[in-house]
């Protein structure tokens, strides 16, 4: 038998100096079928190794490995077979979900982002709006938690427009992926997965966990824990198969457990019926809520109707007595694909909208991906996505974020050409992961004058951090000396002494400058359709020689802006939140017709005091999970089988300061030690305390390695790298040959 040693973690900082060179690629490669020692079926994860890892009674500032290459004893449900890497998927079976257990779970499909607040709430909106999103079966590149090198990405990003997302397979149970819940929740978005059976098999399960109370409370306890681990909000439940009389009278029973649990466990939560089955537990849509259907809207948070209702529905419905008090608790169904006899539908879903909008209800927008899915050239999908919502954007009731500040936003969409940061290229490869989406802007097009125009748009042409900037584009009529794009609706409050960061690249021509609305605080509750007065502020730029310039300046380090515009101002203001964030753009010269460009990089909005918050340190860093592979080399040069290494690193840190973690490697000695040390690889990006290393080709043995964790931190301060977490792993080849 081959050993495997592994002794602790947690790190102490080492006292030489560390270079970095980010500009050297991680070292990584995707295992071609067939490769040796992979070995066959996981086994079940060994959780107790978690758990000591996290102990902060273990002090060990290094691990030991002895290499092995025995199969890897991660569960094959959670990680590839072939590289280890974290992927998520759903639950097949109802075997599956009774015998869930937390400690089975999958770490990597945790959510990293608690639900922001939001201006209105969920519960103060009179007509909501559900996308739920069916794409192609689910679980494609939103699969890897970790994001993954695809081209041609699906994204969505006009968060501001809806009020709850659901993702939706045809698993029994469907568990979003973490990266769409991190981005639905930076933006006050509800996340539901979805619970559902259909047809001959999916009566089975009904007729199995529906037959008495233990069984239903069973499974409901089931999707209440799952919920909570995960941290998503809710569940839509869709029951498309025939009932017995005693399947279907327990059916309410269940929903009313699920909703009232999930409410105790998960507060904000949400849990919603599709429109299917009739009280006789017969299956039957009615495209509408009527009394045949009445008991399941009764007994949960709300109704998700068929897609072939007709306006004489939607008519009686508004007068229904079962719907009043709750009209804004019905999501009148919208299939984007237009299949059946439906009302709008593809690029004419506007219409069905209209018509929902005009009986004051609220609307689920089911497979708004047909944008991406049936159009084949997908470098147009911004430009499809864009113009589907615009079309709506009539219909749509936008909600403003109200977390306290910091605001910062760099309009990064969670997906791109290259990855930047402080305007720099990282990394130049396509890339997708959606936990990396910043707060997102208003994307529109407007008119004015007699010839005048304004687009607001992402770009991944260039960027200033993330994949992607925001750009203003149009034309100033010689009738007008300025434009303005409305760049944010918020409410937000603001510090009496408030920093106000803008960064910028501007076309010839224009002089770029931000103009600010503000209102009263106390004005924090929603009115209706009315929108609460506001004033306009134009923060004047600061000197650089001005004290809280040089302040700023020293916590952000050496700048190298390659053509970007840096502006600072300071605002002092008594009891105001921030409302509006706009672009003003000014021709300079005589009046004619100018054409404009402007790439908005970043906004944010700072206390000043935070100026003086001294950087936390990256605590308990930790290595587990282990496991050594042999393949052939990424290098040409080499015909001999090249060492990787795979391995899971935690660490704890307060997740609200950072936007995210660079992740290094170096080594500090191989078997020649005729070689100096090497330099600081970056090997990724975390959006969350846990990273997986995957296939990191590493020095032969015996070897000496240090792993680094460098927080970045929202506002962009630089942190030193004495509170960086460190650990060092060295590892041998075993002298016992496997058999």
């Amino acid at each position: 038998m081959v050993e495997l040693m592994f002794y602790g973690y947690c790190s102490q900082p080492f006292d030489m100096a560390l270079r970095t060179d980010v500009n050297t690629p991680p070292l990584r490669r995707t295992r071609e079928v067939g490769d040796d020692n992979v070995g066959g079926k996981m086994a079940k994860l060994d959780t107790s190794r978690l758990e000591s890892c996290l102990d902060p009674s273990v002090d060990s500032s290094s691990v030991h490995e002895v290499i092995n290459y025995t199969p890897s004893s991660l569960p094959v449900k959670h990680y590839d077979t072939d590289t280890t890497e974290p992927v998520i998927c759903g639950l097949q079976t109802l075997e599956e979900l009774l015998s869930w257990q937390r400690s089975e779970a999958n770490p990597f499909n945790v959510a990293a982002v608690p639900l922001a607040a939001r201006e209105p709430p969920l519960s103060s909106s009179s007509r909501r709006t559900l996308v739920s999103h069916d794409m192609m079966g689910g679980y494609l590149d939103d699969r890897f938690a970790q994001g993954t090198d695809s081209e041609s990405p699906y994204a969505f990003y006009h968060w501001q427009y809806i009020d709850i997302f659901n993702y939706f397979t045809h698993n029994l149970v469907t568990i979003p992926p973490a990266v769409w819940t991190n981005a639905a929740h930076k933006h006050g978005v509800v996340m539901l997965g979805t619970f559902i059976t259909e047809w001959t098999d999916g009566a089975k399960v009904c007729e199995t966990f529906l037959k008495g109370e233990e069984s239903y409370r069973a499974v409901a306890d089931r999707l209440v824990q799952i919920s909570h681990y995960y941290g998503f909000d809710g569940w839509l439940v869709n029951i498309e198969n025939t009932l017995s009389e005693a399947a279907v009278k327990n059916t309410p029973l269940f929903l009313r457990y699920l909703t009232d649990q999930m409410h105790e466990r998960v507060p904000g939560s949400q849990v919603l019926w599709y429109d299917s089955v009739l009280e006789t537990g017969q299956l039957k849509w009615q495209n509408e809520l009527n009394q045949s259907n009445r008991v399941f809207f009764d007994a949960c948070d709300g109704f998700f109707t068929n897609y072939n209702w007709t306006e004489q529905s939607l008519e009686w419905m508004k007068t229904y007595s079962g719907a009043q008090g709750r009209q804004a608790d019905i999501y009148v169904g919208v299939d984007v694909f237009a299949r059946g006899e439906v009302v709008g539908g593809m690029f004419d879903t506007n219409k069905a909208l209209e018509i929902i909008r005009k009986h004051d209800f609220s609307t689920a927008i089911f497979a708004p991906g047909w944008v991406y899915e049936t159009h084949n050239d997908k470098t147009e999908f911004r430009k499809n996505q864009d113009k589907f919502w615009a079309l709506l954007s009539e219909f749509l009731y936008i909600h403003r974020p109200t977390s306290p500040l910091p605001f910062i936003s760099s309009f990064c969409q969670g997906f791109g050409k290259s990855l930047y940061w402080r305007g720099q290229r990282e990394t130049k490869k396509n890339w997708f992961n959606l936990s990396a989406q910043e707060l997102q802007p208003l994307y529109y097009s407007e008119q004015f004058g007699a010839n005048g125009w304004l687009t607001s748009r992402g770009c991944p042409e260039d960027a200033w951090n993330g994949g992607c900037s925001l750009l203003l584009e149009g034309l100033i009529p010689a009738s007008l000396n300025k434009v303005c794009a409305r760049i944010f609706s918020l409410h937000v409050p603001l510090a009496s002494n408030t920093l106000v960061s803008f960064i910028y690249k501007p076309s010839a021509g224009i002089t770029v400058s931000l103009e600010l609305k503000t209102t009263d605080a106390s004005l924090c509750t929603h009115q209706g359709i009315r929108d609460i007065n506001s004033t306009s502020v134009f923060p004047e730029v600061l000197d650089d020689r001005h004290q809280l310039m040089r302040q700023f300046s020293q916590l952000c380090g050496q700048w190298n802006p390659d053509g970007w515009t840096i502006r600072c101002s300071q605002l002092e203001l008594q009891g105001c939140a921030l409302r509006e964030v706009c672009v003003s753009i000014q021709r300079e010269g005589e009046p004619q017709d100018t054409p404009f460009s402007c790439r908005v990089g970043e906004i944010m909005v700072l206390d000043t005091t935070s100026l003086l918050v001294p950087p936390e340190s990256i605590q308990r860093l930790c290595i587990y999970d282990v496991v050594w592979l042999r393949g052939t080399c990424v290098s040409p040069e080499s015909n001999l089988p090249c060492l990787y290494l795979n391995a899971t690193l935690r660490w704890s840190y307060p997740s609200e300061l950072v936007r995210h973690f660079r992740v290094y490697w170096r080594r500090l000695r191989g078997p020649d030690p005729r070689i100096p040390p090497g330099q600081m690889v970056l090997v990724g990006r975390a959006y969350s305390t846990l990273f997986r290393l995957t296939e990191l080709v590493v020095p032969e043995p015996p070897g000496l390695m240090e792993l680094v964790v460098e927080p970045v931190i929202r506002e962009g301060f630089l942190v030193p790298e004495s509170h960086w977490g460190r650990q060092s792993l060295s590892y041998s080849e075993s002298q016992v040959t496997a058999t």
